[in-house]
């Protein structure tokens, strides 16, 4: 089991990067959850298999048809985190 923190730089608010994420992120049967930065990125925590893992933090590097990644920031993390993946508040 693994999981990450990822911080995703680019055109990521606005074009429904939130909503791919938790699709794609329960698609891996991952949990935990995601939100906008005041700071124009996006921010998220994935826990679960480390292929699943994996998978998610590569598919955030392309986001949804109109996202532009320019990075995606890993950290290691160990945030408790809920039985399903879902959206926070922004910070």
């Amino acid at each position: 089991m693994a999981q990450v923190r990822v911080v995703v730089h680019g055109r990521v608010q606005g074009v429904w990067f939130r909503g791919w994420t938790i699709q794609e992120a329960r698609a891996r049967g991952l949990t935990g959850w995601v939100r906008n930065r005041r700071d124009g990125t996006l921010e998220a925590v994935f826990d679960g298999t480390d292929e699943a893992v994996a998978s998610m933090v590569t598919a955030c590097g392309e986001g949804p048809p109109a996202a532009r990644v320019i990075v995606v920031e890993e950290f290691p993390s160990d945030e408790s985190v809920d039985r399903t993946f879902s959206q926070v508040p922004s910070v």
